[in-house]
């Protein structure tokens, strides 16, 4: 009796044993260093909402139309699509519960290619082109005390913008926390300019000075390009409404669309990777940085914002419009909230609206290179997502291998021993 007590209690304690080292031996899983909390996530969207646009879009709004009456008019109207924008998104969100932005509503209600579109636009046109918009508005305000009474040169401005561009991409890319505190100081110096620039108009009407209010709609120049390019610019102002949107699954993990659209496997698959070291979705970062660059080289803050504003829109509309037909698709979906259809389908047709008027009205190249921007994505998905023929496989296997690396990340969800 007591050698077979023996024998199990040894028994027990080489089982325990091994389930010890089993234990011991068992993957890990590396995730997105989760630095982003309540106040920060408040500041990401307030600061997004509240950026260069404020500083940018009055004066191109006011050229757009000639006139205060129709510039304010102009303010107020973007104000309430970007709200009604805004509740659109709202149901969107408590409805499908993913990050992403509007990549996982177009999903679900179109299928893969117009979300491979979005993520392809987002990846070429939309983000880029707003991180350059961001970073040539710093450049222009930063570089003009050292020229007064003349416009600085635009040589200037746009080193100056690219190094901004450097240096933001670096902060993030060594660190997500750095990164937030970063963004929320910025958020508290522009909250603070702002409050400068409303007391002290609020001051100057209380002394009497509206003159600029007197037949304020005397020789403005209405039509309907100028209205359209007007919306453009003041639209920018108000973007970022629908920022909450791309952090819907985890408030301290938010995800920059390219990472989440990587993860599906649409866009590169090194732009999905994380940083061994530092935790960050660096490559993403770093490719954001590079084609903002190449952005601010041709381009100038006016032209960028039409040409943001042109490609937004479409999918602005196209989401909206998902909205609309899983209403009729998806009806199972719990909706914790549920607006009036008729809010979806005001900003729907204004969507198209402004899509439609600065092409017929107002034709510019930005214009046809956006589209065939979008367009040129079909052929990448047919090749690299729908077919995936073996020679693309071939270019691409090499290329992921030796930017992996040379970059030192890997995919979230790699295992290490």
């Amino acid at each position: 009796m007591g050698e077979e007590s023996l024998k199990r209690r040894k028994g027990e304690d080489r089982g325990r044993e091994d389930r010890q080292s089993i234990q011991s031996h068992e993957p890990q899983t590396m995730n997105l260093q989760k630095q982003v909390g309540l106040i920060s996530g408040i500041s990401m969207i307030v600061g997004t909402i509240i950026g260069s646009g404020i500083f940018v879009s009055p004066k191109s709004v006011l050229a757009n139309v000639e006139a205060v009456g129709p510039c304010l008019t102009i303010w107020a109207a973007c104000g309430v699509l970007a709200t009604l924008g805004a509740l659109c998104f709202a149901e969107l969100g408590t409805m499908i519960t993913k990050s992403g932005g509007e990549y996982p509503y177009l999903m679900e209600a179109f299928g893969p290619i117009p979300a491979f579109l979005f993520s392809w636009t987002s990846l070429l046109v939309t983000k880029p082109s707003s991180f350059a918009i961001i970073c040539l508005s710093f450049a222009e305000y930063a570089s003009a005390p050292f020229y007064p009474g003349c416009d600085p040169p635009q040589a200037v401005i746009k080193c100056l913008a690219a190094a901004a561009i450097v240096v933001i991409t670096i902060v993030n890319s060594l660190s997500v926390k750095l990164g937030s505190y970063l963004q929320n100081f910025l958020t508290a110096a522009k909250m603070i300019i702002v409050t400068i620039i409303i007391v002290s108009g609020i001051v100057l009407l209380a002394q009497g000075k509206t003159e600029n209010f007197k037949d304020s709609f005397k020789d403005s120049k209405i039509s309907v390009s100028s209205i359209s390019l007007a919306f453009y610019n003041g639209l920018w102002a108000y973007d970022g409404w629908n920022q909450l949107n791309y952090i819907t699954e985890e408030l301290k993990n938010p995800y920059r669309l390219v990472y989440v659209a990587g993860r599906e496997g649409h866009v590169l698959e090194i732009l999905s990777y994380i940083s061994v070291k530092r935790l960050t979705p660096a490559p993403a970062i770093i490719f954001y940085g590079a084609i903002a660059i190449i952005y601010i080289i041709p381009g100038d803050i006016d032209t960028l914002i039409n040409y943001f504003s042109f490609a937004v829109w479409i999918f602005y509309g196209l989401t909206v419009l998902a909205l609309i037909v899983m209403r009729f698709t998806r009806k199972e979906l719990r909706r914790p909230i549920r607006i009036p259809i008729i809010i979806p389908v005001i900003v729907t047709l204004v969507a198209i609206l402004l899509v439609l008027a600065p092409i017929i009205s107002a034709p510019e190249l930005a214009y046809l290179y956006c589209v065939l921007f979008i367009l040129s994505g079909l052929i990448v998905y047919a090749l690299f997502v729908h077919f995936k023929f073996s020679w693309t496989q071939k270019i691409l296997k090499p290329i992921t291998m030796h930017l992996q690396m040379l970059l030192e990340v890997v995919p979230e969800d790699e295992v290490t021993e």
